[in-house]
């Protein structure tokens, strides 16, 4: 079943965005490759702005991690969020420069200068944003062991897990390490491909357990700002980064993800817009976009969401 069709204004106004959402919209709702759009997100608009921020030693900020969120680290994810072309050369020596500077013993990425475990949140979003923009396989190896080695038995993630002994999975830790592991396996890695594979199966089925936002004993919901639509979504995780993740793995309907839907289409204003919701605190290089305000981000990533899912499961998720 074809999706329902975009109204025509709410088209014209987000093709009226940032050339980042203009060539998103057009490869993800109109399904037509626009490299010319792409090619134009280094030169202009946000895109432009993040690469202008970066300072002449090569890194953004204070460095690896601070301060949030204008450090390399966060800058980078940013830049892989709005689709820029994977091969910028000053990106991929920012990255190479994380690689060479921060390895921690233990084998991941680690911005810390005192703590000696690393993180594992920092390692899943690195993870996304080092193989999106190409960083060759062999020093990535140690990275994707540490990863491996800190999955927990109900099969999602903890930042907690390594350094204060958590014993349950966190959400915020499952959707980055899980997009980090789907970024890597996107574009053709093979190091213990496998085993990620497997990996990304029982994490997602962790997230699937507390359908999407709910604890898997009560039922009631584990933190109401799951519920709240954020972006950039940093480490934090709501239902609609965990949507669009399922949707960008090309996830088959889920009777489980049907909460999250109803949530999300609830959510959509009278003019077909999408709020911002919520920002997390911390300093930025410019504000793509303003709080309560109508989000062409959020807006966009629904659409493509309920579009997926329509397909998908047509007397579901989005024929309510």
């Amino acid at each position: 079943m074809k999706p329902d069709p975009i109204p025509l204004h709410l088209l014209d106004w987000l093709l009226a965005g940032d050339v980042a959402i203009q060539y998103q919209v057009y490869r993800d709702l109109l399904h037509q490759e626009r490299p010319d759009l792409r090619a134009r997100i280094a030169t202009e608009g946000w895109g432009a702005q993040f690469l202008g921020a970066r300072r002449p030693e090569g890194h953004w900020g204070r460095g690896f991690y601070q301060p949030k969120w204008i450090s390399t680290h966060y800058t980078l994810l940013d830049l892989k969020h709005l689709g820029i072309a994977p091969d910028h050369s000053q990106i991929r020596a920012s990255i190479h420069h994380i690689l060479a500077h921060h390895k921690a013993a233990d084998g991941g990425v680690n911005p810390a200068k005192t703590i000696k475990t690393s993180d594992v949140c920092v390692n899943g979003m690195f993870l996304n944003y080092a193989t999106y923009f190409g960083v060759p396989g062999e020093p990535l190896h140690s990275i994707v062991d540490f990863l491996v080695e800190v999955q927990m038995g109900d099969g999602g993630f903890n930042c907690q897990s390594n350094q204060q002994g958590a014993v349950h999975s966190s959400l915020h830790s499952t959707i980055s390490v899980l997009e980090g592991i789907a970024e890597y396996l996107a574009n053709g890695y093979a190091y213990r491909a496998a085993e990620l594979e497997f990996m990304a199966r029982q994490a997602r089925e962790f997230i699937l357990l507390h359908r999407l936002f709910r604890s898997d004993r009560t039922g009631k919901i584990i933190n109401p700002r799951f519920l709240r639509l954020s972006y950039p979504s940093r480490w934090f995780y709501d239902i609609l980064r965990a949507l669009d993740y399922f949707r960008s793995v090309g996830a088959d309907y889920d009777p489980r993800l049907q909460d999250a839907l109803d949530v999300l289409r609830q959510k959509q204003r009278q003019d077909g817009t999408w709020p911002l919701q919520a920002r997390h605190p911390g300093q930025t290089h410019f504000e793509m976009e303003i709080s309560g305000q109508p989000s062409r981000w959020n807006t966009l990533r629904a659409l493509r969401v309920l579009a997926h899912f329509q397909q998908a499961h047509p007397a579901g998720a989005a024929a309510r």
